[in-house]
């Protein structure tokens, strides 16, 4: 749905495909099979992409941190920004091939495309979009996580630690940062196909605003929506699960540590 116009060609009448047309198009066309095309390099990506993108938010948000200890909206956006566009950079070539993959006709192996994008059109093709991946990225992330953690501080500590506290409120910052962040991820996404008539962002936006209007930029809205904010949510909320369950075992292993010496220190005494 994203990138039906420019696959179809700028003169085509058909602007636009709708979600049950485009779910009857690829299960007519490709079989039930379609629906998982370039999925391979997408959950070869989702592990690296995830684990150095909390790392790395944890690290940033240490780097940014104020001299009171504590961290200011402005820090914590920017530790998300910083965050998101080094775990999109670090697996971006995946992401690229992971289109190509689903959009492009027939069924050729992640290898075969690979090796296609570097004979036909060079090792810079897994970079393509790259600059509107990033600048997409960084708002998103930045809202995402810095809304998730102001509102789990802005609620009493007796909510706080609860599971569905954190589902919760994972799930209105991801609503929040996909709604106002959507049409730069159409905008990557169209650049990242081979023969795309866009080579910058503005090139992109313009390009698009002047074929579907405003709402081309919202083009596969609902899907993504519908795939995006369960995926953000359980990756939040188990990412807080887990550091309060590593902060509990820490303090355990400490007070079970002190209790130790104390009376490796009573024996020595008595002795």
């Amino acid at each position: 749905m994203q990138t039906h116009g420019v696959r179809v060609g700028q003169e085509s009448a058909k602007k636009a495909m709708s979600f049950i047309e485009a779910i009857t198009v690829i299960a007519k066309e490709e079989g039930i099979k379609g629906y998982w095309k370039g999925n391979l390099p997408q959950v070869i990506r989702v592990v690296p992409y995830s684990a150095v993108q909390l790392f790395a938010y944890e690290i940033y948000k240490k780097i940014f941190r104020g001299q009171n200890g504590e961290l200011s909206v402005v820090a914590r956006l920017t530790a998300g920004a910083f965050a998101g566009m080094t775990s999109t950079f670090i697996t971006y070539p995946l992401d690229v091939l992971r289109l190509r993959l689903a959009v492009e006709p027939g069924y050729r192996t992640m290898s075969q495309v690979a090796l296609g994008m570097i004979r036909e059109e060079g090792i810079a093709s897994f970079y393509r979009g790259l600059g509107p991946s990033l600048i997409a990225i960084a708002p998103y992330i930045a809202a995402n996580f810095c809304v998730f953690d102001l509102l789990k501080k802005s609620l009493p500590e007796k909510y706080q630690k609860r599971t569905e506290t954190s589902i919760l409120t994972a799930l209105l910052s991801a609503s929040l940062a996909t709604l106002t962040c959507y049409p730069l991820d159409t905008v990557r996404r169209q650049m990242q196909l081979k023969g795309t008539p866009y080579t910058t962002v503005l090139e992109a936006l313009s390009g698009i605003v002047a074929r579907d209007g405003v709402v081309g930029l919202y083009r596969g809205f609902l899907p993504n929506a519908l795939k995006t904010l369960p995926n953000s949510s359980i990756k939040l909320t188990t990412y807080d699960l887990v550091k309060r369950l590593i902060a509990a075992s820490e303090k355990e292993f400490q007070t079970i540590t002190e209790e130790n010496r104390n009376k490796q220190q009573n024996i020595n005494s008595q002795g």
